[in-house]
């Protein structure tokens, strides 16, 4: 695990509040599709992903549920504890299976008590996923399936760190909220254009220039207020 990039969260502590977080976690393996928290249950853990990827669920009635959010080696899951506030508000998912650092609750909350850093860092983390939130909210209702694809897309290939990935057709139907079919068509139009190749589960991004080109302005306004926050 010391060999693997680190969370950039952590990166963002001074020296002695990373060791001392660090020595705190245990190097877990993230396996695609795991579930991780369930809405509603208290927090037992956090995680700080290292090169796994997970998509943050919000489900309403009996409806299979719909992606909010997504969190990466940007950021981590269970930063609500920073807030007081100890219940999940979210499924997480697992999207793209690696290597995460775990620690429980507790450890965590005295950790946030003695690092005046952590939580200095955590707050402005949490205020960037507030924002995105909200961003996401208004993409959802304003923006057409294919530039939300190319957006979905981006944000994958940006907590994969490889041009190639896994997915399939059911799984972004279910992410983004639409029928199969209309995941089909909208990624379809995508491969005309060159700027991806996918067959059976397999995506690849030929193009990013102009996959960024055919996204709708969320994904831009994501990664300027993540720069904004967190530099």
């Amino acid at each position: 695990m010391a060999a693997t990039p680190q969370n950039h969260l952590i990166e963002l502590l001074p020296r002695r509040d990373r060791a001392v977080l660090l020595a705190l976690c245990q190097p877990v393996v993230l396996k695609l599709s795991d579930v991780l928290t369930e809405r509603g249950q208290a927090v037992r853990h956090v995680w700080f992903p290292v090169d796994a990827f997970v998509s943050l669920v919000a489900q309403i009635d009996q409806h299979p549920g719909l992606e909010v959010g997504m969190v990466g080696r940007e950021g981590m899951l269970g930063a609500s504890l920073a807030l007081g506030v100890q219940v999940v508000p979210l499924r997480a998912v697992v999207q793209g299976g690696g290597s995460a650092w775990r620690l429980g609750a507790g450890p965590f909350k005295a950790e946030l008590v003695r690092s005046a850093a952590l939580r200095q860092v955590l707050g402005r983390y949490l205020y960037v996923r507030m924002a995105q939130l909200a961003a996401s909210a208004a993409c959802l209702r304003f923006h057409q399936i294919g530039p939300r694809l190319a957006r979905w897309l981006l944000m994958s290939q940006d907590r994969a760190h490889a041009q190639h990935f896994h997915v399939t057709h059911e799984f972004l139907a279910y992410m983004l909220g639409v029928r199969r079919v209309g995941v089909t068509v909208a990624a379809g139009a995508l491969q005309r254009r060159g700027l991806i190749r996918y067959h059976r589960g397999e995506l690849t991004v030929l193009d990013r220039p102009g996959l960024e080109d055919a996204s709708c302005p969320c994904y831009g306004i994501d990664q300027r207020s993540y720069a904004d926050h967190m530099a």
